[in-house]
């Protein structure tokens, strides 16, 4: 587990931008440290888990210290093999929901730290989910990971303009989806441990 975070270690953590931790920390709200011999701010755990303490921030993703997922799709099967996939990691806590309403209320209630979206959806696609996501300014630090068996470029062209971080052709590895949602969150590939 981490002792240690970075100013945006610690802003995911806390869902707030980086400049937000910079500032607290200046203005000796946030206590910690500087890297000797650079201008670097590092924050002990204890010491942010004490910062949102005080200021009333859900300690859940530091305590537990995983990423929350959700899965957004109508295929059970695949959400089953994702969420066991996801859950032997063991560095995630894992949702799930099968229509884009359900997780339009998800993402509001859950904030995921990424999703993993089906863009195909029996009631919305996944382009609306994507711009209703990215409609709400407390969920930009919210990573989009599209999933379909289209192959059309400009469908795929549009997901990406209309917010998703980025898209996976179906069928693919379990491990590779895995080594995107990694990616996306800055965190070790699966292979890196």
């Amino acid at each position: 587990m981490k002792t240690v975070f970075t100013t945006g270690e610690a802003a995911k953590i806390c869902k707030v931008s980086q400049q937000t931790i910079i500032r607290c920390f200046d203005s000796g709200q946030l206590k910690g440290f500087r890297v000797p011999g650079s201008r670097f701010r590092r924050i002990p755990r204890e010491l942010l888990y004490k910062f949102m303490k005080e200021n009333g921030i859900p300690t859940d993703a530091l305590e537990s210290g995983k990423r929350k997922a959700l899965i957004v799709d109508d295929d059970e099967e695949l959400v089953e093999l994702i969420r066991d996939a996801l859950e032997a990691d063991g560095r995630f806590e894992v949702r799930a929901v099968n229509n884009g309403f359900d997780a339009g209320m998800m993402v509001k209630e859950y904030h995921p730290d990424v999703i993993v979206l089906d863009v195909m959806l029996p009631d919305i696609n996944g382009k609306e989910v994507c711009q209703r996501v990215r409609s709400d300014a407390a969920l930009d630090d919210v990573k989009i990971v599209c999933i379909s068996g289209m192959v059309e470029q400009d469908k795929v062209d549009d997901l990406m303009a209309s917010g998703a971080n980025t898209f996976i052709q179906k069928p693919f590895e379990v491990d590779r989806l895995i080594d995107t949602m990694c990616h996306q969150l800055d965190m070790e590939p699966v292979g890196a441990r």
